[in-house]
């Protein structure tokens, strides 16, 4: 695990990084730990780009499950149900680039989730 820092935020199913914040998009690298997964979601203001790094993922995109490797992307659009999962024994890791007019935390709605948040 890498050590903290200011743009590192900690989460049940791992953490994330952001790596660049501007007024068009927002970058952040995304690690989720073994067997979890961030919550089924939605996003009113943006759309994302997943990029697997490392690992192996399982994308919800609506009613698709999509299986992902390293090298690998998916696009997010505005407003689709998706959730990212790692089946693996490793941590998993992906790049996502977030565009839209809004990149803040609140502009999430969870229809399910694993920690209680939905």
């Amino acid at each position: 695990m890498c050590p903290k820092n200011d743009s590192e935020d900690h989460r049940p199913w791992g953490y994330y990084i952001v790596l660049l914040d501007q007024p068009e998009c927002k970058v952040k690298k995304i690690i989720v730990y073994p067997g979890k997964r961030l919550s089924l979601q939605s996003h009113k203001r943006r759309s994302e780009h997943w990029h697997i790094v490392s690992g192996e993922a399982i994308v919800t995109l609506d009613d698709r499950k999509i299986p992902l490797k390293a090298g690998e992307s998916v696009d997010i659009p505005r407003e689709a149900r998706h959730r990212v999962e790692n089946p693996g024994p490793e941590n998993m890791s992906f790049v996502e680039v977030q565009r839209g007019d809004y990149f803040g935390e609140d502009d999430i709605e969870r229809y399910e989730d694993d920690y209680g948040r939905a």
